[in-house]
């Protein structure tokens, strides 16, 4: 068999994959969130610093990012192959992440995570791109968006649910049952790869775009902490660009790239990448302003305030394989901007919030957000992996994976640094915590934090209106 579309034992288990798939797709983005409403506890548990226990997650992230280019290994020795190797390495950091016997086993365990992380998020993608036929696409990845949307949103609300009744190791040894029966489930249904370039990794390439990643990340996590004017985080800013700068530089020279920048060449392509990149940037503003507002602002307790944010993924996972079945039919361009319109729509809501707003009104814009995402994520992720050709699928997976961890770091720095910066600007001094006793202070820096989501939903919502006026002048 030359495709597994045309293979009857492959499209009798394809959605027995999707879900093999699915489920390791929660754990790996899940992971990303899980973990910051036990870093107290493991600062405690642990004896170090709050600003060193935060490098549990700074770690992951880095990692993941650095690595995702490396959906290049799964065009090379196949994606199904690099998948099963990357549910395997997640397992087993998962387990070792869990003891809480040294910090540096610690750290050592969730860089074992990001690496398996990374070898299956960069494939996911490109593996159902690969099984599913092409009318049913959209739908099957609706169903990953809709994993994607949970194990990145619900973290905090699953992770709060584990410590208020186990030890915060179990965050992490939650992942080792999911893995196994993964692996079990994938042993059966997961078939041998068909297509394999055997190419050489670019590894040049491949470091250089490592010293260009790794330098950018750390300058925007600790640029949080000690402001982004200190020469040093200047200094790594300027040390990633110019490793960016030797990246593309190698890669317009070398025969098999790691990253063939024809891809970018591709309108549809790399329109889909950048507006999933702010989308995600968008997301996170709410993400992380969000509890601020429920528990500082308005005196909901963290449980409650969990609850409420579950609507988000909640609604999601109901909409995305609507979405995707719906862009099946009638194809994806008008269902991205019929999501992101709903994405603008909830942003200029979350800014309007005040110290009042009625439980109602909170419910709904945060309903209306995952429902935009909803519709918005299944049919870019469509358009992403479809305007690539076969060869290129792990690579434009990894892409994707990328555009979307970038975007959740970016959202993260970018929402507390407005947030930051707008409260000290109207108090007249600097502000790094929660202005406590000044709560109305907090909602005027909430909402200049939510204009700059709003302009970003904007940009996204122009490149994609554009796009489809040109495609529509084009077919015409």
């Amino acid at each position: 068999m030359q495709s597994y579309v045309k293979d009857p034992k492959v499209q009798k288990n394809r959605w027995w994959i999707i879900i093999a798939v699915g489920m390791f797709t929660i754990m790996s983005t899940l992971d990303a969130s899980i973990v910051n409403i036990a870093l107290p506890v493991m600062s405690k548990d642990l004896h170090v610093p709050m600003n060193q226990a935060e490098w549990v997650v700074s770690i992951y992230l880095i990692v993941i990012c650095a690595l995702l280019l490396m959906g290049k290994l799964g065009d090379s020795l196949g994606k199904i192959r690099v998948f099963r190797l990357g549910t395997v390495l997640f397992t087993i950091g998962s387990l070792l992440a869990g003891f809480n016997h040294s910090f540096y086993l610690l750290l050592f365990a969730r860089v074992m995570q990001a690496l398996g992380a990374s070898m299956t998020m960069a494939n996911n993608n490109g593996i159902i791109i690969e099984v599913f036929p092409q009318n049913e696409r959209g739908k099957a990845l609706g169903l990953i968006g809709s994993f994607v949307a949970v194990g990145s949103i619900a973290g905090p609300g699953i992770g709060g649910l584990i410590l208020g009744a186990l030890p915060w190791g179990y965050i992490f040894w939650i992942n080792i049952p999911i893995g196994i029966i993964t692996m079990i489930v994938g042993h059966f249904v997961l078939p041998k790869d068909l297509q394999t370039s055997h190419q050489p990794i670019d590894w040049g390439g491949f470091g250089s775009y490592v010293l260009a990643i790794v330098p950018f990340f750390l300058a925007v996590s600790l640029g949080q902490e000690v402001g982004f004017g200190k020469p040093w985080i200047i200094g790594l800013f300027i040390f990633a660009v110019l490793a960016f700068g030797l990246f593309v530089a190698i890669e317009h020279h070398r025969q098999t790239p790691l990253v063939s920048f024809k891809l970018f060449a591709n309108h549809e392509f790399t329109v889909s990448l950048l507006t999933g990149f702010l989308i995600f940037v968008t997301n996170f503003f709410s993400n992380v302003i969000t509890p601020f507002y429920l528990e500082n602002a308005r005196g909901f307790s963290a449980t409650h305030a969990g609850y409420l944010m579950m609507v988000f993924p909640i609604v999601q996972v109901i909409i995305a394989p609507l979405s995707g079945s719906l862009s099946d039919k009638i194809g994806p361009y008008f269902l991205t901007l019929v999501g992101l319109g709903a994405i603008l729509i909830a942003q200029v809501g979350y800014a309007m919030w005040h110290l009042a707003s009625p439980l109602w009104v909170i419910i709904v814009i945060i309903a209306v957000n995952g429902f935009g995402n909803g519709v918005f994520q299944s049919p870019n992720n469509t358009i992403i992996m479809s305007a690539v050709a076969p060869k290129d699928l792990g690579i434009a997976g990894g892409l994707n994976a990328l555009a979307r961890n970038l975007g959740m770091v970016v959202g993260i720095s970018a929402a507390t640094t407005t947030l930051f910066a707008a409260m000290s600007h109207t108090a007249g001094h600097h502000m790094s915590t929660y202005p406590t006793g000044h709560n109305q202070l907090f909602i005027s820096g909430m909402r200049v934090a939510f204009v700059v989501a709003i302009i970003l939903c904007v940009i996204a919502f122009i490149l994609t209106a554009y796009r489809m006026w040109q495609n529509r002048k084009q077919t015409a």
